[in-house]
């Protein structure tokens, strides 16, 4: 697979408790370029939280996860995602047909931990994520994110274990996240990411 640079546009509308978003990728590398779109939200059922999200793309591709929550300042939650295994440029850099268990703790509304569990169940069962995430509150509206991310799974007929890290840094108007992606998406190559957001 050859090695090169990348660009992912996304327009992302926030309401409420949910999400819509359109995106473009394109990788002159590879000769390919791909238009996405997806859904998400958020419904509160009482102590219970279902988070059901759709997402399709240009190429036929169709995919879509629902998970369970529960629990406020300790929480707990568990999803399953599906798609058609069209193929698809796989941005959220997590398996897509997965099973997921997660679980945090709320120091304050400010800071907030999470452990996640993110395995693929159907094409390659080997291969797994988990993120230990650490988000907190800074001054001025500032928020800081820390993801470490182990890696494990069959890349090429071989088992491997990688770490990865991504880090993002919000203002008010302005978001910056760098990352570092071993063996991304479970193939040979590596991939930093270097995304910036500006919120209208």
């Amino acid at each position: 697979m050859p090695a090169g640079p990348g660009l992912d546009v996304n327009l992302r509308y926030t309401y409420g408790s949910g999400n819509v978003w359109l995106g473009w990728f394109r990788s002159p590398a590879l000769d390919f370029s791909q238009l996405r779109g997806g859904w998400d939200h958020v419904l509160t059922m009482g102590p219970v939280r279902l988070l059901p999200s759709l997402q399709s793309a240009s190429g036929g591709f169709v995919g879509g996860s629902l998970a369970l929550e529960t629990g406020e300042r300790w929480f707990a939650g568990s999803g399953l995602g599906r798609t058609n295994l069209r193929n698809y440029a796989n941005l959220n850099f997590d398996p897509n047909d997965s099973y997921t268990v997660y679980g945090g703790f709320h120091w304050d509304p400010a800071n907030t931990f999470t452990a996640q569990l993110v395995r693929d169940n159907r094409a390659h069962p080997d291969q797994q994520h988990i993120h230990l995430l650490w988000s907190t509150a800074l001054a001025d509206r500032r928020r800081l994110t820390v993801d470490l991310l182990d890696k494990r799974g069959t890349v090429d007929n071989r088992y491997i274990r990688r770490t990865g890290l991504s880090v993002g840094y919000d203002w008010p108007l302005w978001a910056v996240r760098a990352a570092w992606d071993p063996k991304v998406n479970f193939t040979p190559q590596n991939m930093f990411r270097l995304s910036l957001a500006r919120r209208f």
